[in-house]
């Protein structure tokens, strides 16, 4: 009984030592090293070494080991297959070597050291081979069941450990890989202002989502964003790729929809297995309109400079790599007018959990309007709110500039004026026109037009009428009344001498006359007459 409860002590003992959650705090350097520490302690070995495998060499690289003298390195290499590691790599099985003399095939991690007794089991990752732990004593000795157990054990804790460095490694490369792909600021281009963002959707922070702007020799802009399927390093390599792939095939297509089926066969031939949402724009040198092709991703949304907010109506054909190649695409060409707004964005803006993605869609149509894209962009992220997306998110806002606006016409003049109030007003007008440097012969003809236009509004608008002086570059004087209207565009057309009559029709013809031009806006609820001065 007494060895019994002896025997069962020392099982305690040693699964307390290698599963003791102190061991969790360690970075993995220092746990890879406690850890060996504690298995020569549990087993009364002198070495301990894990080798960890590189999957493109097909060898093991020595990566921790104690008990071993100042000749052994860290990073010493050794061929699956070869030597007694290389062997347990092989087969994947532990393995037993009581007289380590009678072994012809050893590494130098073991021969000329006096070890005796050999004791190595596989390290596994994820259901793969991760690497190989073993330890040697350097007096002979016969490793049992247990021990093999509890080295397994050990390598269990040990691949755990290598595997969160492997993830932190292959979390900082793919970082480093996705921001050097997504600048921070996007460089400044002649007849457009734009904005972006990108919101990770997950804890590796990386994943495939990309946007891409580009000057093409021909002035064209290219303007890109698209979804690579998954997360993680690999999705962030495919993405590098097919970035870079789709600018060498923007160099040499003029229609996005050709370039992205090039990039579809990229996709099928050299990424098999991978899926791809993509849209691909093209804006020419004007800035005027906007040709794209979309494949399997969420369309973009227009607005216009009235605050018009639609889904861009572009047909969307099927992801990249999916079914067979596609040699046919679409594109679709729609107008880019002055202080238009463009969004472009990947699915994690719109989609959420236990969320229809209309409500997200709405919720997009909702928050857009033809404003800074920089300040579209802020607003859009906040509308994701405070739970965490599913997806990434990436989004590009483009806006084209417009000409500049017209400055307000600076006013002269701006009164009422009934039958008793036409010729102080018109006197008003005169004193205007001399102050505005117009000749004698050119300032009587506008006084006469406007004379006429106000009596005209007497006389047909109801008695009274409104008149508006305006004095940038040439004169404008507008006046407006509140009659019935009458059909203005038959009387501009008309270009014969209108015969009197007792309803009048001389004061606008002669008002025509003598002005520069005469702009007329009639409805029912009363008329507009513009006249410029002709000097």
């Amino acid at each position: 009984m007494i060895e019994a409860a002896t025997d069962s002590d020392e099982r305690l003992r040693r699964l307390e030592a290698v599963t003791d959650a102190a061991l969790s705090h360690l970075d993995v350097d220092e746990l890879l090293a406690e850890l060996l520490e504690r298995i020569r302690d549990l087993l009364h070995v002198d070495t301990a070494v894990i080798l960890l495998l590189d999957p493109h060499a097909r060898q093991l690289v020595a990566s921790a080991a104690t008990g071993l003298d100042e000749s052994f390195r860290l990073g010493a290499r050794v061929p699956v297959g070869r030597g007694f590691a290389g062997r347990i790599a092989r087969d994947r099985k532990p393995v037993i070597v009581d007289d380590a003399t009678e072994e012809s095939d050893t590494s130098p991690l073991i021969r000329g050291r006096g070890i005796r007794s050999l004791l190595g089991v596989p390290i596994y990752g994820g259901g793969e081979l991760a690497g190989v732990l073993h330890v040697g004593s350097m007096r002979p000795r016969a490793f049992n069941a247990d021990d093999v157990r509890l080295l397994e054990m050990v390598a269990d804790r040990a691949s755990v450990a290598t595997h969160t460095r492997a993830g932190t490694v292959d979390r900082d490369t793919a970082l480093a890989l996705q921001r050097s792909l997504l600048p921070t600021a996007l460089a400044e281009v002649p007849g457009v202002e734009m904005a972006a963002r990108y919101l990770p959707g997950h804890d590796s922070g990386v994943g495939g989502d990309w946007y891409d702007v580009f000057t093409l020799p021909s002035g064209w802009l290219g303007v890109v964003v698209g979804d690579v399927s998954g997360h993680g390093l690999q999705s962030a390599v495919v993405m590098g790729r097919l970035r870079s792939a789709l600018r060498a095939y923007a160099l040499v297509c003029a229609d996005p929809a050709d370039a992205l089926v090039h990039l579809d066969a990229k996709v099928h031939h050299f990424e098999t297995g991978n899926l791809a949402t993509v849209l691909y724009a093209m804006i020419p040198p004007e800035r005027d309109s906007i040709h794209v092709s979309v494949a399997g991703h969420p369309r973009p949304v227009l607005v216009d400079a009235a605050g018009h907010v639609e889904l861009l109506r572009a047909p969307a054909d099927v992801p990249l790599g999916m079914g067979r190649p596609s040699t046919r695409r679409r594109t679709t060409v729609v107008d880019f007018p002055p202080g238009a707004l463009l969004v472009c964005y990947t699915d994690g803006l719109i989609e959420r959990r236990r969320e229809s993605i209309d409500v997200g869609l709405d919720r997009l149509r909702a928050t857009v309007w033809p404003g800074e894209p920089d300040e579209v962009c802020t607003a859009l992220m906040l509308s994701v709110g405070a739970e965490r997306p599913s997806d990434d998110t990436a989004l590009l806002a483009i806006r084209r500039i417009g000409p500049p606006p017209a400055p307000e016409p600076r006013v002269l003049v701006d009164a009422a004026f009934d039958r008793a109030g036409v010729a102080s007003l018109r006197r008003r007008v005169a004193d205007a026109a001399e102050r505005h440097g117009m000749t004698e012969e050119a300032a009587d003809d506008f006084i006469a037009a406007v004379n006429e236009v106000m009596t005209n509004a007497i006389r047909h608008g109801g008695g009274t009428g409104m008149l508006r002086l305006l004095g940038d570059g040439r004169l404008v004087c507008e006046v407006r009344d509140h009659g019935g209207g009458f059909p203005a565009a038959d009387f501009l057309a008309r270009r014969e001498r209108p015969i009197p009559s007792s309803t009048g029709g001389m004061g606008l013809w002669i008002a025509q006359q003598t002005s520069h031009a005469l702009e007329i806006e009639s409805t029912p609820a009363g008329t507009l007459v513009r006249i410029t001065a002709a000097g």
